[in-house]
């Protein structure tokens, strides 16, 4: 009997996960070639700079994501996270999930999500009043 060394565990990506789900559900839920298209991409993406002023009195820059992934039941909802090891992938995932959260329950609000990531990485809040 031969060993066979298993693949190295890869992380798995947030968006190919949900885009799998979603890809099973368009087929149960019988929904058209065109929504299908509109709901894989999100509708918006913006990527700022966020300028802080420390302590000692200058001034960094820090990035935040914002995914807006639908709007067609009505204006974008979704939380705000701060996290230094998110991707936008994991942002556009957490915003679709959010679009699909309010459709299942009826609710007229569209998917969103916004991420300050590098601002937990550079600033460390824990120790600035900035």
């Amino acid at each position: 009997m031969t060993y066979i060394e298993p693949a190295p565990l890869q992380q798995e990506n947030p968006l190919e996960s949900m885009m799998q789900r979603f890809d099973v559900a368009f087929k149960l839920l019988n929904i058209s070639p065109e929504m299908y298209d509109i709901l894989m991409v999100p509708r918006k993406q913006v990527v700022v700079g966020l300028p802080v002023t420390m302590d000692d009195g200058s001034v960094k820059v820090f990035e935040g994501i914002r995914v807006v992934h639908s709007t067609i039941l009505g204006p974008s909802k979704g939380g705000i996270r701060f996290d230094m090891g998110v991707t936008m992938d994991e942002v556009k995932a957490l915003a679709a999930w959010m679009t699909w959260k309010c459709a299942v329950v009826d609710i007229p609000y569209g998917g969103a999500k916004v991420v300050f990531a590098v601002i937990l990485a550079k600033c460390q809040p824990e120790k600035s009043s900035g």
